[in-house]
């Protein structure tokens, strides 16, 4: 299936978004590899420089707290850039490398209080993610048909997967490696190979295309506002539906890291091995649901993801066997990754595009504030509430368990699918389609080996060709 642009009336700028699609994608192989491990080695290296547990909550929690209040002004932020998403972005990301660049070294030197400054770095990291965040979005859906959304998201995520399984095998082997010779060492290679990669992802971005920003009279209005409209708005009790889920999530997810790393004591390895699982799910799962949610909506896969994620830490208490913990942290990111396509989607389906800057800014706002308050009452909880079966994180994932499920029978009947245009279905013909027993009509049963990747770089070559065929016309001319 081909990716068309969105302006396809003017064919050298449909040029010049294909080529910034093909940009992106790379740019998200980069940065995923950055992210993954903020993702996977972030709290092993606060454990190292010494965290305790409730600053490893804090750790979860203060990042999602600064960037709520930062999201209050990450719309003024793209006036401030002469109203252009790539212009902060470029911004943005040149100051995260540098802030990468000061947490490598934080391993080298036996500085008082290093946990705190690891704390402080990762919030303005996280501070600068969320401002730019809402103008990738913007822009990058500027550049698609809402059609084709699901498929570009779902087959680039498949290619960003594939980066984050090699870079979680790398990084994994290079900690296992140093371990025997300087864990320190060890330690800030990984902290700058993520340095390293953002640079690179700073680079591909710089070759994407900047669209004009969409602006008129309704895109212009309050927080308040926003909130105010919880009742009649859609959109507004899908965020909160959202959020909930987040909270619930957060009051747990820092603290699988310390429970494998901590209290089950396993090494760098077998902690990979675990995390591999996920990883590898993810990447079979991605364009599974992207496919789905074209045909049957985000709502739907939302919903049918949502009814499974409290499963995952209730299983995390039955067993503390490494190979029975990657399946399940496979369950997992087979399940989040759907969660997590399609949450993106909706918001983009969902809101104009004169809006959805500042529709974002207000998700991430309102999402960001549950994960810190999530996080941190899980920090606090950890070192409070009655152990179960000796441990206290076990506890927490239980509960952590139920609030999912509270916030999924509760909040997510409230929203709507947006699109007219999907396919009704059982839940039954949805799940069983999904695992590949019987694939809905319509639904590509081909495991193609990114099939978009494959048409961007034939777009990119026709590009040069277009091109090369202009400047030979140009000196025809001229010596005419």
């Amino acid at each position: 299936m081909k990716i068309k642009s969105k302006e396809g009336s003017d064919p050298s700028l449909a040029v010049k978004i294909s080529e910034s699609l093909h940009y992106c994608w790379i740019e998200g192989i980069t940065t995923s590899i950055t992210m993954g491990i903020l993702d996977y080695y972030l709290v092993p290296y606060a454990l190292f420089l010494g965290a305790t547990t409730q600053q490893v909550g804090f750790l979860a929690a203060t990042p999602p707290l600064f960037s709520s209040i930062a999201l209050l002004f990450a719309v003024k932020a793209v006036h401030l850039a002469g109203n252009s998403r790539l212009r902060l972005l470029l911004s943005g990301i040149g100051i995260q490398c540098i802030i990468l660049m000061l947490i490598s070294t934080l391993s080298l030197f036996h500085l008082a209080g290093r946990p705190v400054i690891l704390i402080s770095l990762i919030s303005i990291f996280g501070v600068l993610g969320t401002i730019i965040g809402p103008a990738w979005g913007s822009l990058v859906s500027d550049y698609l048909p809402p059609n084709q959304r699901g498929l570009y998201f779902g087959d680039r995520s498949r290619a960003i997967g594939v980066a984050g399984v090699l870079g979680l095998c790398l990084w994994g082997a290079v900690l296992a490696l140093m371990k025997k010779i300087s864990i320190s060492t060890g330690f800030f290679l990984v902290f700058l190979g993520a340095t390293l990669f953002r640079f690179v992802s700073l680079y591909y971005m710089s070759k994407m295309i900047d669209l004009p920003l969409h602006k008129s009279t309704e895109s212009d209005f309050t927080f308040t506002k926003f909130l105010f409209r919880f009742k009649e708005s859609n959109f507004v009790k899908f965020i909160f539906y959202v959020a909930s889920i987040s909270f619930s999530v957060q009051l747990a997810t820092p603290y699988f890291n310390i429970y494998l790393l901590r209290e089950l004591h396993f090494n760098y390895l077998t902690y990979m091995m675990i995390h591999l699982g996920s990883v590898i799910a993810g990447l079979i799962a991605f364009p599974i649901w992207g496919r789905h949610a074209d045909l049957v909506g985000n709502a739907r896969i939302l919903k049918i993801t949502s009814f499974i994620i409290p499963v995952v830490p209730v299983l995390w208490l039955f067993s503390a066997n490494p190979f029975y913990l990657g399946v399940v942290n496979a369950l997992a990111g087979f399940v989040w990754s759907g969660f997590n396509l399609c949450t993106t989607n909706f918001i983009y389906d969902a809101v104009s595009a004169q809006k959805r800057l500042r529709c974002l800014g207000y998700f991430n706002l309102i999402n960001g504030g549950a994960i810190f308050a999530g996080a941190s009452l899980g920090g606090f909880l950890a070192e409070r509430v009655s152990p179960l079966w000796g441990s206290r994180l076990l506890t927490i994932f239980l509960i952590s368990a139920i609030l999912r499920f509270l916030a999924d029978f509760f909040l997510s009947r409230h929203f709507t699918e947006v699109r007219a245009s999907t396919k009704k279905v059982s839940s039954t013909e949805l799940f069983f389609s999904v695992v590949g027993v019987r694939p809905l009509e319509g639904i590509n049963t081909e495991f193609e080996i990114f099939p978009s990747f494959r048409q961007l770089v034939k777009l990119r070559k026709k590009s040069k060709k277009t091109k090369k065929t202009r400047k030979t016309m140009k000196k025809q001319k001229q010596s005419h």
